[in-house]
């Protein structure tokens, strides 16, 4: 009987299952060893009165405060009974994209349709209201160095407006202004914004830089890539400096001076394969800074909401599926002792741990929206299961599999074929016993083992050990 000791390496689903690649990494996170729990859809907000598009958080002088934004309204959270207030008098013209940015107290935001929003933070605002006058009716706006940048106004999907330095309020050139625009005339629509020290412009064949050089033409744009570019505005996310994107033919990270890909010969067909190509513009992306991950959501061929997870430290990925509409980073408000009436009549009934994040003030958080509530994936452990590659020994029996797992167990199923060209199916899960072995016996040429961890507990499942006999022939 030979023992075959498994590790749960990369999920690289464009790689034929022979080669040695994980076949599958459906509702985990990736790590450094192994894969971690994705935790389900937790509700944090009561419900809003409309369909929530997104969420959002600012914090100045030490105090956070909690967004949402429907399809015509914008709405402030109330941690005192997990309401959400509306911050308009009248509504907006209806749209299903926001983005947002923080310039020193005021929260600024852009639809497209409007002019650019504003809430100033800490201030007692009761409603968002034009930013300014002048300010233009932009779909992207972020914030580079001392100014507020805007860009892709309607007539003018090519353009970038910024503001004077240091003066959110004036967006009209002159001689006493350094705000002024620049038009991009090679590289399509603009489909996004980064900002920091230097901007980013994100078209959809091109990406440029921007970066301020004074007076008088106050920025510079440089082209980083001319041939390739942004598909979809909702993919684009930043974190530490870098920029996340999907193109054409996958997905990509600019440092600021040059492009590259992080998912190609990993997952780029099959996401091709499954994402709702007409639908992309639909994506929303954010960053668990916790965990470091890069996260984006998507709508697949069968009009299921998936998420797509990329560790930035490790390169490595998995996938999953949602409830919620889309996700975004949100800085929680505190919650006391007695705040927690709010969510449940019952600490042991409380969905989310007392450990999670959510209960402390200040603290970023991977979120969402999901109908008019908004969501955290602080909930239960969802179910998740990981499928080893196609393991090759032969005409073998597969008679007993035990799962490495941190803390828990797993369920075992075993895909038996002969040939490579046969259909992938799987046999009927079995448990663990005492010993911590799933006992069996399946014959076949090819096999791959799912394992499906168990529980609430476990905490990273690194791999299995599988014992196989050899089949002698007659």
């Amino acid at each position: 009987m030979a023992k075959t000791k498994l590790a749960f390496g990369e999920w690289l689903p464009d790689q034929p299952g022979i080669t040695g690649a994980l076949t599958d990494a459906n509702n985990c996170i990736p790590v450094a060893t192994g894969y971690a729990p994705l935790g389900a859809e937790a509700d944090y907000s009561t419900a809003a009165g409309q369909t929530l598009v997104t969420t959002f958080a600012g914090k100045f002088a030490g105090l956070s405060t909690l967004f949402a934004a429907g399809a015509t309204n914008l709405f402030k959270y109330d941690s005192g009974d997990r309401g959400l207030d509306a911050l308009t008098t009248t509504g907006y013209s209806t749209t299903l994209f926001w983005d947002v940015t923080q310039f020193g107290s005021e929260m600024i935001v852009a639809n497209g349709t409007e002019k650019l929003q504003a809430y100033t933070l800490n201030a007692m605002s009761e409603t968002f209201s034009n930013l300014s006058a002048d300010a233009p009716t932009a779909k992207y706006v972020t914030v580079v160095r001392d100014f507020v940048v805007a860009a892709n106004v309607a007539n003018y999907e090519n353009k970038v407006y910024w503001s004077d330095i240091n003066d959110e309020t004036n967006w009209t050139p002159g001689a006493t202004s350094q705000a002024d625009t620049q038009v991009i005339a090679d590289g399509g629509d603009i489909k996004g914004l980064t900002g920091g020290e230097y901007g980013l412009v994100l078209l959809e064949k091109a990406i440029f830089r921007m970066s301020y050089i004074g007076s008088p033409l106050f920025f510079q744009f440089d082209a980083i890539s001319r041939s390739l570019g942004c598909i979809s505005s909702g993919s684009v996310v930043q974190y530490n400096g870098l920029t996340y994107f999907l193109a054409t033919d996958g997905f990509y990270v600019c440092d600021g001076q040059s492009v590259k890909s992080i998912s190609a010969g990993k997952i780029d067909r099959w996401f091709f394969d499954i994402a709702n190509t007409g639908q992309l513009d639909q994506m929303s992306s954010t960053v668990d800074p916790v965990k470091r991950l890069i996260v984006w959501s998507f709508k697949d061929n069968f009009a299921n909401t998936n998420v797509l997870i990329y560790n930035i430290d490790f390169g490595k990925w998995s996938h999953g599926d949602t409830t919620a509409d889309a996700i975004s980073i949100v800085i929680t408000p505190a919650v006391t002792l007695e705040g927690l009436d709010a969510f449940s009549a019952s600490i042991d009934a409380l969905t989310v741990s007392l450990d999670d994040r959510q209960w402390d003030g200040g603290q970023s958080l991977f979120a969402g929206v999901q109908g008019q509530k908004i969501i955290t994936f602080g909930g239960t452990n969802k179910q998740c299961s990981i499928v080893t590659n196609d393991i090759d020994n032969g005409r073998s029996v597969i008679t007993a599999v035990r799962p490495i797992i941190d803390n828990g167990t797993a369920d075992i199923a075993i895909c038996n074929r002969n040939l490579l060209g046969d259909p992938i199916a799987f046999t009927t899960a079995v448990s663990t016993d005492s010993e911590g072995k799933a006992s069996m016996r399946v014959p076949g040429r090819y096999m791959r083992v799912k394992a499906s961890p168990v529980g609430s507990a476990w905490k990273t499942a690194v791999g299995m050990e599988v014992d196989i006999v050899t089949q002698g022939l007659r």
